[in-house]
């Protein structure tokens, strides 16, 4: 009766069985995945927000394919705010709910049935469901770590087949906190470009370098196609103002076509509603309040999350340059999962296991660095005294 597509695998497994039981007990666990800004205790300017929501304007239905000329110029004004850009053109940008829709819009795009994307391992888990559903298949690349993240190339030419049409790259990785370098950049682009693929570049935590030193974004890369997402969800800690886009870039004749028919996808679906089209200009200032508390509380867990580590030599924090997670290295003792289950039943305290970021091996646990620092505090001295007695 279902499609294929849709033959996941939907029963829970032990560690959601495991979070599950303990939540009917009514069990405290300590929550160190927090990836919600709006239930972090952050303080937002909530009065500004919800009367950017009362434009009256909304009463009037504008269909506009790409979404409403004031919200690409948002949008637009944001990056050359943000980041520096050349003045990016509002005509290249497609409004969406989300980056997952954002991707769902580019994987229909570039690719036919069964046609490939080459994604990077670690990431984040949503890239398998999303391919799945647009019947797309991946082929992973490598990320490699010594003193930091890397590209690897090699791995990178190797997942190249007849039938790819694409490679995504996280910029900066979820959950590495690696960005993109320079150098990276320009093999990716020859390398695109040699094999006549499209870049696709999801830049949602562009704005959170931890060094304070603004990464440049690939919005306005001329190289080659290249669709870069992003929206409110990280830029500005609000999820639940469903604004996202998609960005165009690259040499002129391609960037016209790719437009022409993502105009007629998204007219196709016309998934925008008003009230946050109109609120796009305040909606994306309210970064200039958020992000510097979000990066004040990720720098002020890190540092804490490095104190206690200097107090014990069995687990280490792989460098991060931006983001809100930490990636640590742990003894392999038994695999992630089971170490997950047993923080949870021991300690209360809930992790990341690595599989759950496609991680090639056990010994690595993820932790949210959003987390409420007392939280954060008391999670993570359980989850290293925890780690003490199993060596």
């Amino acid at each position: 009766m279902f499609s294929r597509r849709t033959d996941w695998k939907l029963s829970p497994n032990r560690f959601t069985e495991v979070q599950r039981e303990l939540q009917a007990a009514g069990r405290e666990v300590l929550d160190l995945t927090v990836s919600n800004p709006t239930r972090a205790g952050l303080h937002f300017d909530v009065e500004s927000i919800v009367e950017s929501l009362s434009n009256r304007q909304a009463m009037d239905y504008d269909p506009q394919p790409k979404g409403l000329a004031s919200a690409r110029q948002a949008v637009a004004a944001y990056y050359h705010e943000q980041h520096e850009n050349p003045v990016i053109d509002p005509e290249a940008l497609v409004l969406t709910t989300s980056t997952s829709e954002g991707y769902s819009y580019v994987f229909r795009l570039l690719c036919n049935p069964d046609d490939e994307v080459l994604v990077p391992k670690p990431s984040y888990p949503l890239f398998e469901f999303l391919a799945d559903l647009q019947d797309v298949t991946l082929r992973p690349y490598a990320l490699l770590y010594d003193h930091g993240w890397h590209i690897d190339f090699p791995s990178l030419a190797l997942a190249l087949g007849p039938r790819t049409r694409a490679i995504v790259v996280v910029h900066p990785n979820n959950p590495t906190g690696s960005y993109t370098s320079a150098s990276e950049r320009k093999h990716l682009n020859t390398f695109c470009r040699e094999h006549g693929l499209a870049l696709i570049v999801d830049e949602v935590f562009l704005d959170y370098p931890h060094d304070g030193a603004p990464r440049p974004s690939f919005v306005s890369n001329p190289d080659v196609l290249t669709f870069t997402l992003s929206g409110l969800s990280k830029i500005s800690g609000l999820p639940q103002m469903k604004l996202a886009w998609v960005a165009a870039s690259g040499p002129k004749p391609t960037v016209t076509a790719a437009m022409e028919r993502l105009d007629m996808i998204a007219d196709t679906y016309l998934s925008m509603n008003a009230p946050i089209q109109l609120a796009a200009g305040s909606l994306l200032g309210q970064r200039k309040s958020i992000q510097p508390a979000i990066l004040d509380r990720v720098r002020a867990n890190l540092a804490e999350l490095d104190r206690q580590l200097a107090q014990q030599k069995a687990s280490q924090r792989l460098q991060v340059e931006g983001g809100w997670y930490a990636v640590l290295r742990v003894p392999a003792t038994q695999s992630d999962e089971d170490l997950a289950i047993d923080l949870l039943q021991r300690a209360s305290v809930l992790v990341h296991p690595s599989h759950f970021y496609d991680f090639p091996s056990d010994g690595y646990l993820i932790v949210s660095l959003l987390t409420p620092p007392e939280d954060f505090r008391e999670g993570t001295k359980r989850m290293l005294d925890l780690l003490r007695t199993k060596n």
